[in-house]
């Protein structure tokens, strides 16, 4: 058995490491979010059987909406959403038990091409209404039918 000293030595390792690794991750959210990211919600299973909302940065880079979970070691984007595959079937105002996950004062998209749903502010929504209605000339609207 070993001392305890030793024990309380490598406790208090583990959780400076633990420190660190927090510290690394709110980081990565502060950099993001300076160079023009916006804070996005996602779910990937628009059923609800999904594995829950998880929060994110997104960045827009021409034809591509690339979401990155905040709470990820991943140094890519987690999911790449690209214009020309995207439509918004519908919106919605979050659930109650919903809200907790997203943004303050957050709408929800459900996507069809990746069956996703996404939880902006409102500003952030518009900013991606106005990307989506930015397509190439030939395009038609995602949304009009």
């Amino acid at each position: 058995m070993g001392s305890p000293v030793l024990l309380l030595a490598a406790a208090f390792g583990l959780l400076l490491i633990a420190a660190l690794v927090v510290g690394a991750l709110a980081w990565r959210r502060l950099r993001e979010l300076r160079v023009g990211g916006i804070d996005v919600a996602l779910r990937a299973s628009k059923d609800g059987g999904g594995r829950g909302w998880h929060l994110g940065v997104a960045h827009y880079r021409g034809e591509e909406f690339a979401w990155y979970r905040v709470l990820s070691l991943r140094s890519g984007p987690n999911w790449v959403i690209n214009r020309r595959n995207v439509e918004i079937a519908r919106r919605r105002e979050p659930s109650v038990a919903e809200a907790y996950a997203m943004p303050t004062g957050s709408t929800v998209l459900d996507l069809t091409g990746p069956e996703l749903e996404l939880a902006m502010s409102t500003d952030a929504l518009t900013g991606f209404l106005s990307w989506l209605e930015s397509a190439p000339p030939g395009r038609s609207v995602p949304w009009a039918s």
